[in-house]
């Protein structure tokens, strides 16, 4: 019995946010150039509960998620700088350090990158329009994981903006090839 010569391509699995109180969350895996979807998934949480609840179901989803579809080479998020309000900035930071802790329990950390990736950049690298709408996003998502025209998305999108995060930061990187438009 012989060796095979050929050696094994190594795999790059990106683990993507898209940070808010209704997040979304999302794993790819890189092989041989192509993205691969791992997992997606969104939780929404309602303003009826107080921030403290919204935060432990925003850290325990995301903590159930990274259990079960680890290991991951890098997480990225959406960069994030202000939102519409002062209430709207504060949810938001509140959804990333509940995020950074269920990270942090399983010693990951999502990286600071230089450049942010910017809801803009995002949009731009994924479908080569900086302001498409989620539904174009969507769709630029199933083209590049090569998922079905009907492949269904949570409400919402949260689950396609994390897959876009995670795409955005492959393409950036050159793991993967440009977005043909």
């Amino acid at each position: 019995m012989t060796k095979s010569t050929r050696s094994k391509t190594p795999t790059y699995r990106i683990l993507g946010l898209d940070l808010s109180l209704s997040p979304g969350i999302a794993a790819i895996e890189v092989r041989n150039r192509q993205p691969y979807l791992v997992a997606c998934n969104s939780v929404a949480t309602t303003t009826e509960d107080p921030d403290a609840l919204r935060n432990y179901i925003v850290e325990s989803f995301v903590s159930t998620f990274v259990r079960e579809h680890r290991p991951f080479d890098i997480v990225v998020r959406e960069d994030f700088t202000s939102g519409r309000n002062k209430r709207a900035t504060q949810t938001v930071f509140s959804a990333w350090a509940a995020a950074d802790k269920a990270l942090h329990e399983f010693g990951y950390k999502a990286e600071d990158l230089k450049p942010a990736l910017s809801p803009t950049s995002v949009k731009k690298l994924v479908t080569g329009n900086g302001k498409a709408e989620k539904d174009v996003v969507a769709a630029s998502v199933r083209k590049l994981l090569r998922l079905s025209d009907d492949y269904a998305f949570r409400p919402g999108y949260d689950d396609s903006d994390a897959l876009a995060v995670c795409l955005a930061y492959a393409i950036r990187e050159k793991l993967i090839g440009e977005v043909v438009v």
